[in-house]
């Protein structure tokens, strides 16, 4: 994927009664390190009181420091790495957002967005709510602090039946780990089980770093309330609180967001990507001598592209894993690079060939373009591009930083022949949306009720955007605190 341009907001990460809480919610949020990479925090409680790390950087920056961990405590312990979209990129926005209640103290995470966040917050601060953050995740809070239910878990319950959008959200409190999904499942959350000791994680690939068991998906609507007992154990108990809605689980985490080595939804990430290729090849065939992979997301794609065609799988694009969004461009000279920062053409596997570049998205077009300038400059012959998505039509407002629509190449360019001159490609080519529900095992599309959430491709938004209407529609200024969801 075009580096930059498109990513995924946060990952999650929970655990109950284990002495090591703290670390092994470090570990599992360095497993999830690919979900978020400006901030990271970690709230643990003792049995007496909470305590609270959080910090601007990477997991690993922090974390592995002995010292941080000694101030994190007890075996309860709840994570989160944020990459936010807009507005602030500062402390006071990083999770777990914690609060003492009338029913005592709750640390709270999320995974998404609300899109009825910003008319909450609107009603809670004319109300008298004194916010700290520009998250949404602070608006849930606020309802359960309002809540005039008797206990934490009812309270976190009624909280949710006042909002709409994606969420996959964890909360600790004294005696509990909470996790539930929205109606639509658009986020994913998964139940694993270390020791018989309760884990929420965003994805499987959390728990295997810990040797911890996956036992399932927390489905779509449930609540599951993991509870300490007087005499030690555990209960795990679920809920369904909500209407009942057909899980839609958000395509682009088979796409883009998961990890490789993931499941999501029952499905592995890495077999659905490669025939994500599968498909692109057997949909665009061509002749070509050598087909390369765009680092990282491309390369399962490439593979199964490699396979179906026939044509030679090569690394002809080396890409520097030691350059962070945080790097220093000072000059119009050391910007003017552009995407050789991240990306270098392996030349001996390009010179005098016809190369097939396979990517897993298009979103603006302008990190592509640059990569097919540093290919033709290696010396290929040709130039082809592949991409195992569709076409990016529409905005996402579900926890995913995307353009606004008119920024989005496939709205900037009238057809596929444009997109190519600009790219500046011999040939263009996307999946399509079947060939994509195909890849991820799914059923064919059905336009009336999708499996999946593909609004991106499709405009079919699975749940009404109440902030994005009216007024509101187009002031991107009023969206940077809707937008700014764990």
């Amino acid at each position: 994927m075009e580096g930059d341009t498109l990513r995924e907001e946060c990952g999650v990460f929970g655990i109950l009664g284990h002495e090591d809480g703290a670390a092994l919610t470090a570990l599992g949020l360095h497993a999830l390190q690919h979900r978020g990479q400006e901030a990271a925090g970690i709230v643990s409680f003792d049995g007496q009181q909470f305590h609270s790390e959080r910090t601007m950087g990477l997991v690993g920056d922090h974390y592995t420091n002995p010292a941080t961990l000694a101030k994190l405590p007890g075996a309860a312990a709840m994570g989160h790495v944020r990459y936010s979209t807009t507005g602030e990129t500062v402390l006071r926005n990083v999770q777990p957002l914690f609060a003492e209640l009338e029913v005592g103290g709750i640390a709270i995470a999320h995974n998404g967005n609300l899109t009825n966040g910003l008319t909450l917050r609107r009603h809670l601060i004319a109300t008298g709510a004194i916010c700290q953050s520009t998250s949404d995740t602070e608006v849930v809070l606020h309802l359960i602090a309002r809540s005039q239910k008797k206990d934490s878990a009812e309270r976190f319950v009624d909280a949710l039946s006042h909002v709409e959008g994606a969420y996959s959200m964890v909360a600790l409190t004294r005696t509990k780990l909470i996790g539930a999904r929205d109606p639509n499942g658009i986020r994913p959350l998964v139940l694993g089980d270390l020791d018989g000791k309760p884990i929420f994680a965003s994805e499987t690939c959390a728990l295997d770093i810990i040797g911890a068991k996956f036992v399932r998906d927390v489905e779509s609507g449930e609540v599951i309330v993991c509870e300490v007992q007087s005499d030690g154990s555990i209960s795990v108990r679920s809920f369904k609180p909500f209407e009942q809605k057909r899980e839609r689980l958000c395509l682009f985490e088979y796409v883009y967001f998961a990890r490789p080595d993931s499941i999501v939804g029952g499905r592995s990430v890495y077999t659905a990507r490669k025939r994500m290729g599968i498909n692109l090849a057997k949909e665009s065939p061509l002749e070509a001598d050598v087909v390369v992979p765009v680092p990282d997301g491309g390369t399962p794609a490439a593979l199964g592209f490699s396979q179906e065609s026939g044509i030679p799988f090569e690394y002809g694009i080396i890409r520097n894993h030691y350059v962070g969004r945080t790097f220093i461009e000072p000059t119009q000279h050391i910007r003017a690079l552009g995407v050789r920062l991240k990306h270098s053409a392996n030349r001996e596997q390009i010179n005098g060939k016809r190369v097939v570049l396979v990517d897993d998205s298009i979103v603006r077009g302008t990190t592509s373009l640059k990569i097919v300038q540093m290919i033709r400059e290696a010396g290929a012959k040709e130039v082809h591009m592949r991409v195992a998505s569709p076409m990016i039509t529409h905005s996402d407002y579900y926890g995913i930083d995307t353009p606004d629509p008119e920024k989005l190449l496939a709205n900037q360019y009238p057809n596929l022949e444009a997109m190519r001159q600009y790219i500046g490609v011999d040939s263009l080519e996307f999946l399509s949306i079947d060939g994509l529900y195909d890849a991820v095992g799914g059923s064919p599309r059905n336009n009336e009720a999708p499996q999946f959430t593909d609004h991106y491709f499709t405009g079919n938004y699975p749940t009404a955007l109440t902030d994005l209407s009216g007024a509101d529609r187009n002031d991107r200024n009023k969206l940077s605190l809707l937008k700014e969801a764990g």
